[in-house]
């Protein structure tokens, strides 16, 4: 049997709660990864991506 009327209704809202509960979790998860990382380490890898951006410059691609 299908969901008719206010069964539709209920269905995608509690799609929508589930799915900003999921948003939510993988951003904390991402943020507590970024704040993580001490210091020298995202000044290391801010550097590595500066460098690799100009040797693709310096090389033509973009």
């Amino acid at each position: 049997m299908a969901p008719r009327g206010r069964q539709w209704l209920k269905m995608v809202g509690a799609a929508g709660v589930v799915g900003v509960a999921a948003t939510g979790i993988l951003a904390a998860r991402t943020e507590r990864r970024r704040q993580s990382y001490e210091p020298e380490e995202i000044r290391e890898r801010l550097h590595q991506r500066y460098t690799r951006i100009q040797s693709r410059r310096e090389g033509g691609t973009a």
